[in-house]
């Protein structure tokens, strides 16, 4: 599997809406994987509608939050920790939808809004980060609304390192201790289950996530200035891999 040609991101047969967006773009914004064919099929498991109030957590360079508001017509507010509220919103004026979503910088555990504030929370790429912790659905779900959804997408793993007893080694060697929060799909529903406020509506690994990853990871590599030397050891590693350990935890839930 080669990238020979922007256009070979194009993949309406798999994520018809993402491939409307000039890869280009995207490829300027890039942090990591493919966010937008993630978003796409995590919102597959959602319910969003129009005039909806969603929280994209982690949004980084605005990517996501702009698929959010031009796709289904929600207002977004896009908080990320990393990236300057200023430089986002100016993602958000060039794509068109500066009066639909809002920029802020703001720490996943320091949130700056009031309870019930959103009928939907969706976190794409950045979950692991902040959201392993027990105690750290309790605290999300106090900002969703009576049954508002919450959606996540995060690398995830076929099996639990834990049960697995060691990092696989062509994993550890590129992302090192990392990998001990790439969970399993099932790890998340029991993760957030338990805590009885929410009802998980699915839990599942992405098909072929890792693949897609690679795809990512070539057009990184091939047409950005810096991103041979960034992404060689992400597609060596995947190549590796080959889908036996590694992937995407897509998961929905309503609370409760």
């Amino acid at each position: 599997m080669s990238v020979t040609a922007l256009n070979d991101l194009i993949r309406p047969d798999r994520y018809p809406r993402s491939s409307t967006y000039d890869p280009a773009w995207l490829l300027r914004l890039d942090m990591g994987p493919n966010p937008l064919w993630m978003l796409e099929d995590l919102a597959a498991d959602l319910d969003l509608r129009p005039g909806m109030r969603v929280l994209d957590l982690g949004s980084g360079r605005g990517a996501t939050s702009v698929f959010l508001a031009r796709e289904y017509g929600v207002e977004v507010v896009a908080a990320d920790w990393w990236i300057a509220a200023e430089e986002a919103a100016a993602v958000f004026a060039e794509a068109g939808v500066g009066d639909q979503v809002t920029a802020i910088r703001a720490e996943a555990h320091d949130l700056p809004f009031e309870q019930e504030s959103f009928d939907a929370i969706v976190s794409i790429d950045a979950f692991e980060y902040f959201g392993t912790a027990d105690s750290y659905l309790p605290y999300l779900a106090r900002f969703l609304r009576p049954d508002g959804q919450l959606g996540m997408a995060t690398p995830g793993m076929t099996r639990e390192v834990r049960d697995l007893g060691a990092i696989p080694p062509h994993v550890k060697e590129v992302v090192g201790w990392e990998a001990i929060a790439w969970h399993t799909a099932e790890w998340w529903r029991f993760q957030w289950e338990i805590t009885e406020l929410v009802r998980v509506t699915s839990a599942r690994l992405q098909p072929d996530g890792w693949a897609d990853w690679l795809l990512w990871a070539r057009a990184c590599a091939e047409f950005r200035p810096d991103g041979r030397a960034q992404n060689q050891p992400v597609i060596d590693m995947l190549i590796k891999d080959g889908g036996e350990f590694l992937g995407f935890a897509l998961v929905t839930a309503r609370k409760s």
